[in-house]
C-alpha cells in the first residue's frame, strides 16, 4: 500500500514499467495514472522525480542533450473539453485515426467531387479565421499554452473540432514551434521572448473534413537573420504555391523551395513533408520540399493538398524530444514554417486557405 503521487489517496497499484526499468514504487489510483501518462511516460526514458520551481515548473527531461536553449516547461494544463454538440473525428476519443492508418502506403489520390470542395472552402476558411485569432494572441510573455487555449476557444466558437487534439495522442489543440524547433511544438508555460519567432500550426475539423495551415509569427523585435529566415521560407511556399497546375509532378515541388533556400543560404528540412488532406487529417499524396525527390503523382484538377516548406538557418536534419512530438535542429540554429491547403484547378491552384 501506498500513496498516489497525483492525488495521495491509499493505492496498492503501480507502473509496472517504473518498476521494471527504472527499480522503484510508482503508486498510482487508476484514474490518476490514465490521465497524467502523457506527462508520465517520459519518465520511462531514464530519470524519475521532476525538480520544480517555487512555481511548480519543471524541465521533464533535465537529462536529454538539448541541441538549443529552448527547454520545455511542465506540467502541461489540463486536456481541453470539447462540448458534444461539435462533430468529432474518429481519433477524439482512442487517439487512434484508423480510417486513416489503412491509407499508409498508397499513392492513390483522392480527386474530390464538388460538393467536398465546398466543404473544403468552408472548413479551410474557418481554418484561416482561427489561426488569425491566434495571430492576435503572440506578444512577449503570453505563454504558448494561452496561445493554444485562444486557438481552442476560436474553434469551439465555430463550431468546430481543433483537429491536433488527441490525434496519436497529442496533447493540445494546436502546434506551437518556437526558434529551433521545426515542428511539432507541444504548448506549455513556455513565455514568449522579445526576438523569438514562433509558428501557429493550425488544423480544424468541421463537417466531416480537416484544413490545415500554420505561419511563423515574430515577436517583438527580431534580428535581421531572423527575419531573413522567416521571409525566405514565407518566398518558398508562395513560388511552390505558383508552381502548382494539372500535370505538374508532385517531385517537382520540391525543387522549387529548394533553389530559393538554395540562394539564401539556407537549408531544407526533410523528415516533413506536405500531405494530402480532406476526410482524413493527412492522405497521399505526400509533398517533400527537397529536391530530387520521390514523390508520386501528377496534379490533377480536384486534388487538394498542403505545401508546408521548414527551413532552417543551419542543418537540415532534425532529432526529436523524448515528449515523442517536438522536433528540433540538430544544431540548435531556428527554424521557420508557411503553410496552406490547395485545391488544383482547371487552370492552376486556389489556395484554400488564403487570407481574403
Amino acid at each position: 500500500m501506498g500513496k498516489c503521487k497525483v492525488c495521495a489517496v491509499d493505492t496498492t497499484k503501480k507502473c509496472p514499467t517504473c518498476l521494471e526499468k527504472l527499480k522503484v514504487d510508482a503508486y498510482f489510483c487508476e484514474g490518476c495514472f490514465k490521465a497524467a501518462w502523457t506527462e508520465h511516460r517520459i519518465k520511462h526514458k531514464g530519470w524519475f522525480g521532476p525538480r520544480r520551481s517555487a512555481s511548480g515548473a519543471y524541465n521533464p527531461f533535465p537529462t536529454y542533450a538539448y541541441t538549443g536553449s529552448l527547454r520545455p516547461i511542465y506540467p502541461l494544463s489540463e486536456t481541453r473539453a470539447v462540448p458534444d454538440r461539435i462533430k468529432k473525428p474518429e481519433y477524439a476519443a482512442n487517439g487512434q485515426p484508423l480510417t486513416e492508418m489503412r491509407l499508409r502506403g498508397s499513392t492513390q489520390i483522392e480527386v474530390l467531387k464538388p460538393e467536398e470542395i465546398e466543404k473544403m472552402r468552408t472548413v479551410c476558411r474557418i481554418s484561416r479565421e482561427v489561426l488569425e485569432e491566434g495571430k492576435k494572441a503572440v506578444k512577449v510573455g503570453v505563454t504558448t499554452d494561452e496561445i493554444d487555449r485562444v486557438i481552442h476557444e476560436a474553434c469551439l466558437e465555430r463550431d468546430s473540432y481543433p483537429s491536433p487534439l488527441n490525434y496519436y495522442n497529442f496533447p493540445k489543440s494546436c502546434c506551437t514551434s518556437v526558434n529551433e524547433v521545426i515542428c511539432h511544438g507541444i504548448p506549455d508555460r513556455y513565455e514568449l521572448k522579445d526576438g523569438d519567432i514562433v509558428n501557429l500550426d493550425v488544423s480544424v475539423f468541421h463537417d466531416g473534413f480537416h484544413g490545415d495551415l500554420n505561419e511563423t509569427v515574430l515577436v517583438g523585435n527580431v534580428d535581421a537573420a531572423g527575419v531573413k529566415l522567416v521571409e525566405s521560407t514565407k518566398e518558398c511556399l508562395q513560388k511552390a504555391i505558383e508552381f502548382v497546375k494539372p500535370g505538374n509532378l508532385y517531385r517537382d515541388i520540391g525543387n522549387v523551395i529548394q533553389k530559393i533556400a538554395d540562394q539564401r543560404g539556407l537549408s531544407v528540412v526533410r523528415t516533413y513533408c506536405g500531405h494530402g488532406i480532406g476526410r482524413h487529417f493527412h492522405s497521399p499524396p505526400n509533398v517533400p520540399h527537397y529536391a530530387k525527390n520521390k514523390a508520386v503523382g501528377a496534379m490533377r484538377p480536384g486534388h487538394v493538398f498542403t505545401i508546408e516548406p521548414m527551413i532552417s538557418e543551419g542543418v537540415w536534419k532534425d532529432q526529436q524530444w523524448p515528449d515523442g512530438w517536438t522536433a528540433v535542429t540538430a544544431d540548435g540554429k531556428r527554424s521557420a514554417q508557411f503553410e496552406e491547403t490547395l485545391l488544383v484547378t482547371e487552370t492552376g491552384c486556389e489556395v484554400l486557405t488564403g487570407l481574403n
